[in-house]
């Protein structure tokens, strides 16, 4: 068994929950998972993490998107931890050396998805340009509120793997 994971296991709850958070900012998602330890490997703990997102409710993904900095941006709106905002700002470090132009249509595409959608621009920036990352904005702005909750979704869950292997190999 990964000695991280140990770690993790025999954290006190609230402690666990609180590396949980810094993985995914759903208060009830970290403490699902704070309920399915112990955990024996890197793979079953992605499974229940995905297992554990999806059964959640919209609001719940919702209080996990306010946890991150939009696109180009380094404050979330829900309070962070100093970890998960050092992560969010190496996963957007396609950003740090973007063209004044694409950085402001970035910030134009935020707004006008936050307005169409009702919550912030959630992709997996890890290794994505700031181009690639307006490219996607621009085709998900077509999609219909339903589709793109979902899409919004999936890419937060897949934020949420990075960030528990990040956690455990720390």
């Amino acid at each position: 068994m990964n000695q991280s994971i140990d770690k993790l296991n025999e954290l006190p709850a609230d402690d666990a929950e609180a590396e949980f958070l810094k993985c995914c900012g759903s208060k009830v998602w970290a403490q699902s998972m704070t309920r399915l330890r112990p955990f024996h490997s890197l793979p079953e703990l992605l499974t229940k993490a995905g297992s554990v997102w999806w059964s959640l409710s919209k609001e719940d993904w919702l209080e996990a998107f306010r946890a991150h900095p939009k696109i180009g941006e380094k404050k979330a709106a829900a309070l962070q931890s100093a970890q998960a905002r050092n992560w969010s700002a190496d996963e957007q470090s396609g950003t740090a050396s973007a063209a004044v132009e694409t950085m402001k249509e970035l910030a134009n595409g935020n707004l006008e998805y936050e307005h169409r959608f009702g919550f912030i621009y959630i992709v997996c920036a890890t290794g994505k340009s700031s181009e690639e990352m307006l490219a996607i904005l621009k085709g998900r702005l077509e999609n219909d509120p339903q589709t793109e909750l979902r899409t919004a979704a999936e890419e937060q869950r897949k934020i949420t793997c990075l960030r528990l292997e990040k956690l455990l190999n720390q």
